[in-house]
């Protein structure tokens, strides 16, 4: 890998991450802007504008010529991405369990685009209209290869992959799942009166999403694998020896514990049972209710949970009830750690490795300088190297 000096070491700390045996220091993703272009920092964390900023750091100094014009070059135009992409992996480094990986992802969620959604795609964000008035009025959910947007996706992802080589990793896209796709194909708001007033029709549609997402999952797969089978995945910026996906039900906040098991917890464990390795997305305060049926599902080996738009990263305490069942049912943790300063950043994981131990414990940093990463890593393996952690199941 071009832009990576320590990757089969990484490969294997993730390995071991997904089966709650890492050994050394917890994994942590640290992308670092290389010293010849920290003047053009601040030397703090940059979350930029919108139309700056992608899922693993700024684009700085980022030559004219590679500026986007329009929409279609900053999502559809493989060789246009491909070159942004380079020139921002030759002004960072890599460290610790971060890589090289180039999201590809047209939105989250782009299954409802190959059942009929259009996609409408902004500066800052990609969205899928709804396309149904009447379940009954609309056909059943089915795989169709010709989809102008599956079509153009997939050909995409293609050029991608044959541009990158093995330089570096092109993720698997945020395809989504279960209710996620219904709400996104007949609005959020109307879907959820039909879990009341017609949930037979519901669950039917569900079966039909669970069947059609590995049509396509299993095509993009292909595509993307690299030559150990595994994938990455999107802004989570993981990677697995196999079939990886990160599931979700960001809808389960509108719903009740019940309604969660009788609509969506079949239809998780079905995918889990296709899939090697999941990270499960829960998504605001709203989900938490629902994560002793996600603690359930065995196929899920990780959680990455989510407080909100606004408000204390990861490491809060606020959450440790959360992370409590997380490992109690020996499953591993991710965290995004934001809160703060760099040294609060310390202190903050330092509590997390301290009670969970380092064993099945992802940190998810923002950007940073080339020095903070050296000092952050050097700490790291001084202070957190095979810890077991004082919770106990």
């Amino acid at each position: 890998m071009k832009y990576k000096e320590n990757w089969q070491e990484t490969k294997e700390k993730f390995t071991n991450y997904w089966h709650q045996k890492n050994t050394g220091r917890p994994l942590m993703r640290i992308i670092t802007r290389k010293p010849e272009i920290e003047p053009l920092s601040d030397g703090k964390p940059h979350e930029g504008s919108n139309a700056e900023v992608f899922c693993q750091g700024l684009y700085y100094d980022l030559p004219e010529e590679l500026k986007w014009k329009d929409m279609v070059d900053k999502y559809r135009d493989p060789e246009r991405v491909v070159a942004r992409y380079r020139d921002f992996c030759e002004k960072h480094v890599f460290m610790a369990e971060s890589f090289p990986n180039l999201e590809v992802a047209w939105g989250p969620g782009s299954v409802a685009a190959y059942l009929g959604s259009e996609i409408g795609f902004k500066e800052d964000t990609v969205w899928f209209e709804p396309c149904l008035e009447e379940w009954e009025d609309f056909p059943a959910l089915t795989y169709d290869p010709e989809n102008k947007w599956f079509k153009e996706h997939l050909a995409f992802v293609r050029k991608v992959k044959e541009l990158a080589g093995e330089d570096f990793e092109v993720d698997m896209p945020d395809l989504m799942e279960n209710i996620d796709v219904l709400s996104s194909l007949r609005g959020a708001q109307d879907l959820m009166m039909d879990l009341l007033e017609d949930p037979d029709e519901i669950i039917d549609r569900i079966r039909q999403v669970d069947d059609v997402y590995f049509e396509y999952y299993d095509r993009f797969q292909d595509s993307v694998k690299d030559a150990d089978g595994g994938n990455s995945w999107s802004c989570f910026q993981i990677w697995a020896p196999g079939r990886l996906a990160k599931l979700q039900c960001d809808a389960s906040g509108m719903i009740s514990a019940d309604f969660f098991r009788e609509f969506v917890q079949e239809s998780l464990r079905k995918q889990t049972e296709k899939l090697d390795y999941v990270l499960y997305h829960l998504d605001g305060p709203g989900a938490i209710k629902h994560l002793d049926a996600l603690m359930e599902l065995d196929g899920i080996n990780a959680l990455q949970w989510t407080p909100g738009d606004a408000g204390p990263d990861g490491t809060c305490p606020d959450w440790d009830p959360i992370y409590d069942k997380v490992i109690g049912a020996g499953k591993s943790l991710w965290i995004k750690v934001y809160s703060g300063e760099f040294e609060d950043w310390i202190r903050n994981m330092d509590r997390i490795v301290q009670k969970y131990g380092s064993h099945s414990v992802f940190f998810f940093l923002p950007e940073m300088s080339y020095e903070q990463g050296k000092t952050l890593i050097e700490y790291a393996e001084k202070n957190w190297s095979d810890i077991p952690g004082t919770f106990t199941r």
